[in-house]
């Protein structure tokens, strides 16, 4: 069973009113707060790179199986990675490529803290 979100990205200075920011903001949350978790998240990139089965999620990030797969429950609830079937185990996706291509996007900002400008 696979399943579609659908993202829209809003440019917050194109004349939306506040309110309209607000509430979407507020849609967003839940979607934030479940990548906020640094295992989360880590699955997430690891999806983002290709489908992958609990085992190789578990492999490419040392947690236990069912950590895992407590991880994966949440972002499953809220759409953001879908399973499918497959034999006897199921493969983990990110839920579509509207939401893959930003998340890379976000991960390349990150910077090293020692590398960071202080100025």
């Amino acid at each position: 069973m696979s399943r579609t979100i659908e993202l829209t990205l809003t440019d917050v200075a194109a004349g939306h009113s506040d309110a309209s920011v607000i509430a979407h903001a507020k849609d967003l949350a839940p979607q934030f707060k479940a990548l906020a978790d640094e295992n989360r998240l880590a699955i997430v990139l690891l999806l983002s790179e290709r489908s992958r089965t609990v085992r190789e999620l578990t492999e490419a990030t040392g947690l236990a199986q069912t950590l895992v797969s407590h991880h994966l429950a949440p972002l499953r609830e809220l759409g953001l990675v879908s399973v499918t079937p497959k034999g006897r185990s199921n493969v983990y996706s990110i839920c579509c490529d509207a939401f893959s291509a930003p998340l890379r996007a976000l991960a390349g900002l990150s910077t090293p803290v020692e590398d960071a400008c202080c100025d």
